[in-house]
């Protein structure tokens, strides 16, 4: 019995041993004494010297020590920005739309909406994915269209801000790449013998950019696949809608071939 006894105790210091080494081992929170302007400093510093992935949790800490004030909503900004350059991009996002949902009367709205969209119009993978030799027809490209929505949305609210200059010019630029992604699109059904196809992306080409430089093409497009069908009379309507608005077309002198200046070259 008295055995037992002895075993049942050290079985209970062992128990406690393990408690306190479970307890000793749990990380220390450093900031647990700071005031929220200490961590802010501190999230700047780190921020400023690029370490963004300790910048972060700095920021989270901020959010909550200096809940419902200015500061915290400026923790959530900078910290929707430390993930986007720590490559967190649908994490900065996710920190932008809580922050527009929360604060939809901030002035510094303009600012989320501009980061918004300078983050999903640096996503390559959507903006600049003909790139590569991935089919072009199963591409997406939601990403820029996101980015335009999100630099439309700026401008129109807020049409003095100090980022729509910048936004107008990324949303000139996007209109222009996603004409050039349709037209490569039709491009390659063309190529391949799928002139249905070909005519429906060029259509859509023409249909939702205006005024995009990839337009002369989509036109040669429509032309030559309507040719291919034996449909003449949508042919030559083409045909006139391309002379009229292109009267020394490159296309029609030499065809589809590869142009001189780099496709990013768009205007």
């Amino acid at each position: 019995m008295q055995r037992a006894r002895l075993s049942a105790a050290g079985a209970a210091v062992l128990a406690l041993a393990v408690l306190l080494s479970a307890c000793s081992s749990k990380p220390v929170d450093k900031t647990a004494g700071w005031s929220p302007n200490r961590i802010h400093a501190e999230a700047k510093d780190e921020l400023k010297s690029g370490a963004y992935d300790k910048a972060i949790p700095l920021y989270e800490k901020l959010e909550g020590r200096a809940a419902g004030t200015p500061l915290a909503q400026q923790a959530q900004l900078d910290k929707a920005y430390a993930q986007f350059r720590d490559g967190q991009r649908a994490e900065a996002l996710a920190t932008l739309d809580r922050f527009m949902r929360l604060h939809p009367a901030s002035p510094a709205l303009d600012y989320a909406l501009y980061m918004k969209g300078v983050i999903n119009f640096n996503d390559n993978l959507g903006l600049f994915s003909f790139l590569s030799r991935q089919d072009l027809s199963e591409r997406d490209q939601k990403a820029a269209k996101e980015a335009f929505e999100s630099f439309n949305e700026l401008v129109t609210r807020f049409p003095d801000s100090r980022y729509a200059p910048d936004a107008r010019a990324r949303m000139r630029y996007t209109v222009n790449a996603l004409a050039q992604y349709e037209v490569h699109v039709a491009r390659y059904y063309y190529t391949r013998g799928a002139y249905v196809a070909a005519v429906s992306r060029a259509q859509q080409a023409l249909a939702d950019y205006r005024d995009a430089p990839a337009l002369e093409e989509a036109l040669y497009i429509l032309t030559q696949s309507y040719d291919k069908l034996g449909m003449t009379e949508l042919r030559d309507d083409a045909r006139r809608v391309l002379d009229q608005n292109y009267p020394n077309s490159v296309y029609l002198a030499r065809g589809l071939r590869g142009r001189d200046k780099p496709w990013w070259q768009l205007w």
